[in-house]
């Protein structure tokens, strides 16, 4: 059996905004990770309201869940932070309102400060969907332009190789009452 380990949702710290994975976000999806194995997974179930056609859960939205779990995918795996330069989909079959959809990463290549993430929705144990998601994994000063501003120092251990070092490696570290979605 895999190991189960739980990603921090407080890496990037308790007031992030993030859509996908902002811990306090209301109208954001408060996506959860974990680490197994030689990938990062989520499970989520879409609600309704987060439909396109009738039932199914929104392209763009499935679209925003292999960004989600493919960046997580990075910093779970490689300690890293990077930044989307591309995103491939490839829709098999509908991924359906109000039942659970998994979604796991895995690094299959890494050039220099690029790397690609593979990426797989299953629902009813059947591949929905399957991505390909290219990420820049800059250094600080890169961020920070990217970013428009200073890299908040929380974060700037995320923009070099080895940071798999951080102090909150785990959410049990953290004693916080929001529950997972």
């Amino acid at each position: 059996m895999t190991d189960r380990t739980p990603l921090d949702p407080y890496v990037f710290g308790a007031s992030q905004r993030c859509f996908g994975c902002g811990p306090h976000n209301p109208a954001g999806l408060r996506l959860r990770f974990t680490r197994e194995g030689d990938e990062v997974v989520t499970r989520f179930t879409p609600g309704e309201g987060l439909e396109g056609p009738p039932n199914v859960l929104h392209g763009g939205l499935q679209a925003t869940l292999v960004d989600e779990v493919a960046g997580w995918a990075c910093v779970g795996l490689l300690g890293r932070m990077g930044f989307t330069t591309s995103l491939d989909v490839r829709y098999i079959r509908p991924v359906q309102i109000n039942a659970e959809v998994e979604a796991r990463g895995r690094v299959e290549a890494r050039n220099g400060n690029v790397v690609a993430v593979s990426v797989r929705l299953v629902q009813h144990r059947k591949t929905a969907l399957l991505g390909t998601v290219h990420y820049m994994l800059p250094d600080a000063d890169k961020a920070a332009q990217y970013l428009g501003g200073a890299v908040p120092d929380a974060w700037r251990w995320m923009f070099h190789d080895g940071a798999h070092d951080h102090p909150h490696d785990h959410a049990h570290d953290h004693d916080h009452d929001e529950p997972a979605r």
